[in-house]
């Protein structure tokens, strides 16, 4: 038994793709809308960055909206990068996608790393934790529907969530801190290595509160295929140009995360952070995962070309998904 989380960040390089970034979208969409209707208590994660080159997606309140009118099972789970953004309108963004999606919607809050973003929204590092701390709790005051104090002045957000008490708030985060934040704070934890959920679980622990948490991503990012070195060979330039990507914004933090940087194909499948594998080596591993284990498909990886996308894609819910227990986070 494990959970299943398809994450969309819509990049478009040009080193990968020919797509356009309205052809990114549609793709992106359109896979959705089929992922939905397979009918799986899945998790549609939209990620967020800003001023990258390749288009990586800016605002997924916008995206997770239009997701949110073709579809009707699939969770809608809204990365916020907390202090970049103004916890007011992320509320009302929110708000209005539940009522859209008819209580499907759900944030994941992060407090960001990429010093380029940083010095773009004017935000000093050093107060992360504190923008952390009041975006959380001005979202919780903020789906009251109660008018409250926000920095010394009068706020009330309308409508209210249709969800009660509110749409589920998952903290991410790469240090113990964070970790420690989201069993005070949040609702749910997804750890940016797997040895913070320790921390997290204790954490909850002395709270008394019981732990959500993503506990171990089964293989890494997975793609399910019957030719796994051919689609091996078409994934890898694509991962190559992310996990590079993300071991550049991370080389300025001592945070300890998932990406590491590879000089090719080779140094990038000895990392395993993406797994191109046969149905049955992915259902042979299902009977040892726990419930909070989790399936993570990530189908249009760099821009990935959609034949091997939507094949990968289209094997893991045809040949996996019917033969293994799934459940939500």
């Amino acid at each position: 038994m494990a959970f299943v989380c398809v994450k969309y960040e819509c990049r478009a390089p040009a080193e990968t793709t020919k797509l356009s970034m309205a052809d990114m979208y549609d793709l992106a969409l359109e896979q959705i809308a089929w992922i939905d209707a397979q009918g799986y208590p899945v998790t549609i994660n939209f990620c967020e960055h800003h001023g990258s080159d390749d288009g990586y997606l800016p605002s997924p309140s916008v995206l997770a909206a239009a997701a949110a009118r073709i579809t009707r099972n699939v969770r809608l789970q809204v990365n916020v990068l907390v202090p970049f953004s103004d916890p007011l309108r992320v509320a009302e963004d929110v708000a209005v996608l539940d009522h859209l999606s008819r209580g499907r919607a759900e944030v994941l809050l992060l407090g960001g790393y990429v010093s380029s973003e940083m010095a773009m929204f004017g935000v000093d590092p050093k107060q992360r934790g504190a923008l952390m701390d009041e975006g959380v709790q001005t979202l919780k005051q903020a789906w009251s529907g109660q008018t409250f104090e926000f920095r010394g002045r009068p706020a009330r957000i309308t409508p209210q969530p249709l969800q009660t008490p509110h749409p589920p708030i998952l903290m991410g985060g790469s240090a113990a801190p964070a970790a420690r934040r989201a069993a005070r704070a949040g609702d749910g934890f997804i750890a940016g290595m797997p040895h913070l959920n320790e921390i997290y679980v204790a954490e909850c622990e002395k709270l008394g509160k019981t732990p959500r948490f993503q506990a171990e991503m089964a293989h890494s990012f997975l793609y399910v295929s019957e030719t796994p070195e051919q689609d091996w060979q078409r994934l890898a330039p694509c991962a190559l140009y992310e996990t590079n990507c993300y071991a550049r914004w991370q080389s300025s933090t001592d945070l300890d995360m998932l990406f590491s940087s590879a000089l090719d194909a080779d140094a990038l499948k000895a990392l395993g952070t993406y797994q191109v594998v046969r149905p049955e080596t992915v259902l042979e591993k299902a009977p040892s995962l726990a419930p909070n284990d989790a399936y993570v498909l990530h189908p249009l990886v760099g821009g990935l070309d959609a034949d091997t996308s939507w094949r990968t894609l289209r094997n893991f819910f045809d040949k996996v998904a019917p033969k293994v227990a799934i459940n939500p986070l």
